[in-house]
């Protein structure tokens, strides 16, 4: 039975966001690339395609790919049905653009392989983001990393897809970077269940049914309760008492603005909403930047929306943006601990399967064209 692309989410109305930038005119053209969709069952992988179909992305041909538990199930795509193929080495046969996310190891194993093959290879795990020649790309930040790649040429080539923290971090920060150079960042984060996969998604789902309903909750994907809950992000604590998440930002940041110098420090917090981060962004500058300024940086910058209203007290929330492509800035206000308008704070929310994933990566593939 094939399942339509439509009830893989919901789409409620837009609220405050801008409209989405421009998109490429064309969908199905015999003269697109062929692409490859690796890891299309998983909560990024099914959002690969409703990007695809709402930016009416070039191709003349796709590949819906997963591993063999999925092979054989069908999926309707643009209209048509799919029937979703096993990964192989041979599936990259013929391949312009290949997207992954289907983890990390499955990307170290496939993604040379498809690269040999003359595809370009756009992936979303953490795999390949701090291999030096290996481009790490927000389209909005540094497109200027895949200069010189380009679908056609028999060349294959790997892009990493920034942590999905990073880039809903530096979609806000960058902007002001730019006027300002940023000295040292501190940044909180309180992140989705979607970080860690449909699994946990549907993990907390449970767990909220289960709490309300006086069951114990049910603990596969976590290690404790996380409905009515919020801990430590679950990824490995390492020496340093950071853990890899933190870490990430630190490293990724440094990477993406080609400036090693850069500080930042991060505490990345698991918290019980379903799809979109929200990040509280401390920064101080080399040079001053009073609020109002930032504002209006911030308003003219591409993929961002300034919800600012004080009086109201409105500020961005992860369900506003949820399923929105605009990561939405707020709280901008001077940091009163640093003197010359040499500080700023920003509360940050954004989509993490979206923005924080699936965009970023068919933008760094319009790139490409």
């Amino acid at each position: 039975m094939a399942h339509s692309l439509a009830t893989l989410r919901p789409h409620p109305q837009p609220l405050l966001l801008k409209p989405r930038s421009s998109t490429i005119a064309m969908s199905h053209s015999p003269t697109g690339p062929s692409l490859a969709v690796v890891g299309v069952t998983g909560a990024v992988g099914r959002e690969f395609l409703s990007v695809l179909s709402d930016r009416s992305f070039p191709y003349r041909s796709i590949r819906l790919l997963a591993s063999h538990r999925s092979a054989g199930k069908h999926l309707t795509f643009d209209g048509k049905d799919h029937v979703i193929e096993e990964l192989k080495e041979q599936s990259f046969d013929g391949v312009d653009i290949a997207l992954f996310s289907a983890g990390g190891s499955v990307s170290k194993e496939y993604g040379p392989i498809a690269v040999e093959k003359g595809c370009v290879v756009v992936d979303n795990s953490s795999a390949f983001r701090m291999v030096e020649g290996v481009p790490l790309v927000i389209p909005e930040v540094n497109p200027e990393a895949v200069e010189g790649i380009r679908v056609g040429s028999g060349k294959g080539a790997l892009i990493a897809n920034p942590n999905c923290s990073t880039i809903i971090c530096l979609m806000a920060v960058t902007p002001l970077h730019r006027r300002a150079k940023v000295k040292r960042m501190v940044v909180s984060t309180y992140q989705a269940a979607s970080g860690a996969g449909a699994a946990a998604m549907e993990e907390l789902e449970l767990q909220t049914r289960e709490v309300l309903e006086g069951k114990p909750p049910t603990c596969n994907i976590f290690k404790q309760q996380y409905a009515f809950n919020l801990f430590s992000h679950n990824a490995p604590v390492l020496p340093n008492g950071y853990n890899e998440e933190e870490m990430k930002m630190v490293k990724e940041t440094r990477k993406i603005w080609n400036d090693p110098d850069v500080k930042l420090t991060a505490t990345c917090i698991r918290v019980p909403v379903m799809r979109a981060h929200a990040e509280s962004v401390n920064i101080q500058f080399e040079n001053p930047l009073d609020e109002e300024t930032a504002k209006e940086i911030l308003k003219k910058s591409p993929g961002v929306v300034v919800i600012d209203d004080r009086e109201s007290n409105l500020f961005p929330t992860p369900l506003e943006v949820s399923y929105k492509d605009d990561v939405a800035v707020g709280r901008i206000r001077q940091d009163v601990s640093q003197d010359d308008n040499h500080g700023l704070d920003l509360f940050v929310c954004g989509d993490q399967i979206r923005k924080g994933a699936a965009l970023n990566a068919v933008q760094i593939a319009e790139l490409l064209l």
